[in-house]
């Protein structure tokens, strides 16, 4: 596997999943494993707040310019809400006001309105949150009192069930795309229902092929050993890209950054211009490349460095 450590000379890359704890900042985490992979760079693959805990995929080295594909991958959130409850964070963080004299809520009543959240829709989300108005973070316009009003944006909601429910509380499995905030799905569900609702906590469970029970614990201090232990190869980043498997002479060709012409029946049937995960015999990723069907070539636009035995 390769990142680097200056102890060891160990050129590291690749991807690691660890559980984020509560009340931590994902930058923190990453600032927390930075002083063990430098001179590597350190990304990370989908923001969580500091009240969520769960899966946050870890992108080192080379791997840092495969961000967008992780982030790109189907997540799945168990999100815990009170109903009754409005907060101008939409969660328990803020100010929360209680509703006053807040009806009893069946789960029927609930589950009556899932499908109005349920494919892609329109969310507006929340107003502290990191979304950029003017150039500036929708949470630095709300912390100085600021009036401003957040644009709805369309996000995909791919299974939405309630998982538990004994009134006031409530909770949410959501598998969703990029984008979307749990924090307003609870709260538009509270104002479908009349009473308000803020979300209480949060754990993201998957992202990708990367799931909760094989995360990294940050119970104890991370270490080099432990970093190496669960690092994971860059093509864990796109299992969703069509795969090429090339010869010895594409490969040459490939580390290059030279255009292949291809037999497309070496391909799976894709549209004319697509994006293809170019990878070796034993499967590890060589590059990100352009596939042109009208032309049968193959165009690089990221090439990794050969993985070190």
């Amino acid at each position: 596997m390769s990142g680097s450590s200056s102890k060891t000379g160990l050129q590291l890359s690749g991807l690691l999943s660890v559980n984020k704890p509560q009340d931590v900042t994902s930058r923190q985490v990453v600032n927390q494993f930075q002083k063990l992979v430098r001179p590597a760079r350190i990304g990370h693959a989908g923001t969580l707040d500091p009240l969520a805990t769960g899966v946050l995929v870890l992108c080192i080295g080379q791997a840092t310019r495969l961000i967008r594909f992780v982030q790109d991958q189907p997540k799945e959130y168990i999100g815990e809400f009170v109903l009754g409850k409005r907060s101008d964070t939409d969660d328990i963080t803020g100010e929360v006001v209680d509703t006053p004299d807040c009806p009893v809520i069946e789960r029927e009543q609930l589950e009556h309105y899932l499908p109005n959240y349920r494919g892609s829709i329109e969310q507006i989300p929340p107003q502290y949150s990191a979304v950029h108005i003017d150039g500036r973070r929708a949470y630095d316009l709300a912390r100085r009192g600021e009036s401003f009003e957040i644009e709805a944006r369309t996000v995909d909601v791919y299974e939405l069930e309630v998982s538990e429910f004994e009134f006031p509380r409530f909770q949410l499995r959501i598998v969703c795309g990029s984008g979307t905030y749990i924090r307003s799905l609870g709260r538009d569900l509270g104002e479908d229902l009349g009473v308000g609702a803020t979300m209480t906590s949060l754990v993201r469970t998957r992202i990708g092929e990367f799931n909760l029970d094989s995360s990294l614990s940050l119970e104890k201090p991370p270490t080099l050993e432990t970093i190496t232990a669960h690092l994971q190869p860059p093509i864990r980043a796109v299992p969703h890209l069509p795969h090429y498997r090339c010869d010895e002479r594409e490969l040459r060709a490939l580390r290059l950054g030279q255009k292949l012409t291809c037999d497309p029946a070496r391909l799976p049937d894709v549209d004319e211009i697509i994006e293809i995960a170019a990878i070796t015999p034993d499967g590890d990723l060589v590059a990100i490349a352009e596939w042109d069907r009208s032309h049968q070539r193959l165009s690089p636009r990221q090439v990794y460095a050969e993985r070190s035995q």
